[in-house]
């Protein structure tokens, strides 16, 4: 059954040109490694790294998409983090893992579109997610078990439990995808920046990445909303 996404007018108002892409997907196994994925994962690097030859981290912060997430980041004081993990790729020499293949599968196309994305236990949500911008008093448990409260202004996503994601402290535990996932519920933070079709061509990726490792998952849902 498809999730149900809708945003709130404060999202709207605060982020105009911002946007959210969602993707269900079920049928889904979960192993530690996949074969086919990991002979992916080093085309996606070998990718990178052909595209940024010779680059510095000066070239990479005159990336349109880098510069999108670095001037949301900035307002809270922080740095995007999926751009010091591209560096690593890039100048470090680091391979492309995670600690499952369907994270991985997440991981490979985020670092190769450099578009924020959180994962979840597709049976572990609670209804419908709404898109949302923190009050600053929210508080939820993070993927470390610890507990924190949101930033003012900060976009987030929640079901009908409690919140899912924020961009500045990303994955909730309680919809962590486990070993025992089946389903999963793929979110993309878009800020003002990125294009419909970059993140789109990025919700194409992160489908593509899975079925390497599950060819017969079904997709239930995706959408893309805009703040306008």
């Amino acid at each position: 059954m498809p999730v149900n996404v809708r945003a709130t007018e404060r999202w709207r108002e605060t982020y105009p040109g911002a946007m959210v892409g969602v993707l269900g997907i079920r049928g889904l196994a979960n192993p530690d490694r996949d074969a086919a994925l990991g002979h992916h994962a080093v085309l996606v690097r070998d990718r990178i790294r052909a595209r940024f030859a010779g680059a510095d981290r000066v070239r990479l912060l005159a990336m349109p998409t880098l510069q999108a997430y670095a001037a949301y980041y900035k307002r809270f004081g922080k740095s995007y983090h999926v751009q010091l993990q591209l560096e690593s790729v890039l100048f470090k020499g680091k391979s492309i893992t995670g600690p499952s293949a369907i994270v991985q599968a997440m991981f490979l196309a985020e670092l190769e579109n450099q578009i924020l994305t959180a994962g979840h236990d597709l049976g572990s949500v609670r209804g419908g997610i709404i898109i949302d911008v923190s009050l600053g008093s929210e508080r939820y448990t993070t993927m470390n078990g610890g507990e924190q409260s949101l930033k003012a202004t900060d976009m987030y996503l929640r079901d009908e439990e409690g919140i899912l994601s924020s961009i500045i402290h990303g994955p909730d535990r309680r919809t962590r995808i486990t070993p025992e996932t089946t389903g999963v519920l793929l979110t993309a933070y878009a800020p003002p920046g990125i294009s419909k079709g970059e993140l789109e061509a990025h919700l194409s990726a992160l489908e593509a990445n899975t079925r390497l490792v599950s060819p017969l998952a079904e997709v239930e849902t995706r959408e893309v909303l805009e703040a306008g």
